[in-house]
């Protein structure tokens, strides 16, 4: 059976398993995070799957991941453990940053995952780094950083897009814009945000694009991930989307203090999940049964995550410095 705008069947259902396990982790993790048992700040990123799915549905496992403090999404979409992740989140060993990392510095090697960092625009250079890297060594891989409209604020972005277009290097940034720097509105903050254009000034091609719709980010990026592994050089996205919670943390109790509460109500609307399992339920992609088995295993292995989180050992007293480079 033909896809949706050319995708393959496979391809829509993969991208529909993986929005649907990224929103059902966050979940989880929001349930069970009062209890105090994950010693590590969270920032979630529900109502914001669209993005992480719809570009990483395009990459290979060998290009290069760089990630934030919002990132459980980015590293699950790029093929990141699940398991290894939650016992992250329990600052347990087998987590996959060994327990020193926590929710906010993840990596995985393995993936591609080359680390998130808490600092706002900390993964741009370094993103920059490795795309360098890639075009000295010839390799045939990608470079790609996701941040906040809070980190285009940076002038390391600038610095960093300025040495990508001079290099033409293999390295695409994607802006997801929530339009949030924890408490402050991007028009608070910024006289034209227009993120998108300002890559303009270095030649960078760049786009803004729906990011709540997975189908557009997903053939959007598609064509910024063709232009730069053909040699072209750099690209910029800029993903309009909306968390849905607070900065950090459980809910967002003081969320009527700094949003509009119709701006709250008309993003939650525009749900990326239920929007996409209707439009594939009426292109019979998707039926209930099968839906309801995905749901079933979906569960089951958040479930068997959180357990294997839970029982898995802490760091050893004796080892606690390993792994730690200063």
């Amino acid at each position: 059976m033909n896809g949706l705008k050319g995708i393959s069947k496979k391809k829509l259902l993969d991208m529909y398993r993986m929005l649907t396990k990224i929103r059902g982790v966050q979940l989880m993790i929001e349930k069970l995070y009062h209890l105090d048992e994950m010693k590590t700040p969270v920032h979630l990123c529900l109502g914001q799957e669209a993005v992480s799915v719809g570009v990483c549905a395009n990459l290979k496992r060998e290009d290069f991941l760089f990630s934030n403090h919002r990132g459980h999404g980015h590293y699950l979409a790029k093929g990141g453990n699940l398991n290894f992740m939650i016992a992250e989140l329990y600052c347990k060993e087998t987590g996959c940053s060994k327990g020193r990392g926590g929710s906010m510095h993840l990596i995985d090697t393995s993936v591609g995952l080359m680390g998130s960092s808490s600092i706002v625009s900390g993964g741009i250079p370094l993103a920059v780094g490795a795309a360098l890297t890639t075009l000295l060594k010839r390799e045939n891989r990608i470079s790609v950083v996701f941040f906040g409209d809070g980190a285009s604020e940076e002038g390391v972005l600038y610095e960093s897009m300025n040495f990508a277009a001079l290099k033409k290097l293999p390295v695409i940034f994607i802006c997801e814009n929530n339009f949030y720097s924890v408490c402050s509105h991007i028009s608070a903050r910024e006289p034209d945000s227009k993120i998108y254009m300002r890559p303009k000034a270095f030649n960078i091609p760049s786009k803004r694009i729906n990011g709540v719709d997975v189908l557009e980010v997903y053939l959007k990026a598609r064509e910024a991930i063709n232009y730069t592994r053909s040699g072209k050089g750099p690209f910029f996205i800029e993903a309009r989307t909306y968390r849905w919670r607070g900065h950090a943390g459980q809910g967002d109790e003081q969320k009527s203090k700094y949003r509009k509460m119709d701006e709250w109500r008309r993003w939650i609307k525009l749900d990326p999940i239920s929007k996409y399992e209707k439009r594939l339920l009426k292109s019979n992609i998707l039926s209930e049964k099968l839906k309801q088995n995905i749901n079933r295993q979906i569960e089951y292995d958040i479930d068997k995550a959180f357990e294997f989180g839970q029982k898995s050992p802490l760091p050893k007293k004796r080892d606690i410095m390993n792994y730690l480079y200063g």
